[in-house]
């Protein structure tokens, strides 16, 4: 909790998510680079004008995902991203690098000087899009130590979205953030099954009442059920939501943005 406190300053705080556009390399890649940084920049700036606590940027638009690892072309451009996102909101800002690219994430993090990474694939295993994921807390935390870079927190994610866990259905979410917790997670990512979709309330109030630890909702989160989530954990991701129509892929909306800040804010 102890790192989870120094980089939140606010309680219940809210993260925004910025989906890079699709950097080099990939299939969906169309945009010169000043052109993706131009626009999550943008997008930082409405997050920050419309009141958010935190910016995370991921590379979703990437896919089909790689396994456990980019290229120098992409974490490259994400560390002058975070640097800049960081440089001009002087929020907290955290980082995902899709798909299980945590060394990557957390090197980034490290460049950039930002303050989290989001990481799958921290303990046991699960069969994602990609195929197997396995854990990566003690190879992560070793890189961590080895770049000097312990002020940057890990959230986890555990019984991550777009996943099978047929082969850990007898471990339960509470032992899963339990074990995570035992490797030196810095705070638990809970998500519904599917990008959008809500994580089950039982489920995070059960895990909050076994639990002293950061407990993060990380999908489904609207300006609908929200006040149903405050209670029940220490912080929010919200991505889909805030773009038109609650897309992803579409453009970010100040409106939705600030209207659902001024609600929470009031809570």
């Amino acid at each position: 909790m102890q790192k989870f406190k120094a980089i939140f300053k606010k309680e219940n705080p809210v993260i925004g998510m910025v989906h890079v556009q699709a950097l080099p390399g990939t299939p969906k890649y169309k945009l010169e680079t000043s052109l993706i940084l131009d626009k999550a920049l943008n997008e930082a700036r409405i997050y920050k004008k419309a009141g958010i606590d935190s910016i995370m940027i991921e590379n979703m638009h990437d896919i089909p995902y790689i396994k456990g690892g980019v290229g120098h072309e992409i974490s490259s451009i994400m560390t002058l991203i975070a640097y800049l996102i960081k440089k001009e909101t002087k929020l907290p800002v955290g980082i995902q690098i899709l798909a299980g690219a945590n060394k990557e994430a957390m090197a980034v993090a490290k460049a950039s000087t930002i303050d989290f990474i989001r990481a799958e694939g921290f303990v046991f295993a699960h069969t994602a899009d990609e195929g197997i994921i396995e854990a990566q807390a003690g190879d992560l935390l070793r890189y961590r130590k080895q770049i000097d870079a312990d002020s940057v927190a890990i959230f986890t994610d555990i019984k991550k979205k777009h996943s099978s866990h047929a082969i850990t259905q007898d471990v339960s979410l509470t032992d899963t953030a339990k074990a995570a917790h035992f490797f030196l997670s810095d705070g638990v990512i809970i998500t519904g099954s599917h990008t959008g979709e809500a994580a089950s309330i039982d489920e995070l109030k059960s895990l909050k009442e076994s639990l002293d630890f950061p407990i993060i909702v990380g999908s489904g989160i609207t300006q609908d059920n929200v006040l149903n989530y405050i209670p029940i954990c220490d912080a929010m991701i919200v991505g889909s939501y805030f773009k038109e129509h609650g897309y992803w892929e579409n453009e970010l909306s100040y409106e939705r943005v600030a209207n659902f800040m001024e609600l929470v804010r009031k809570t």
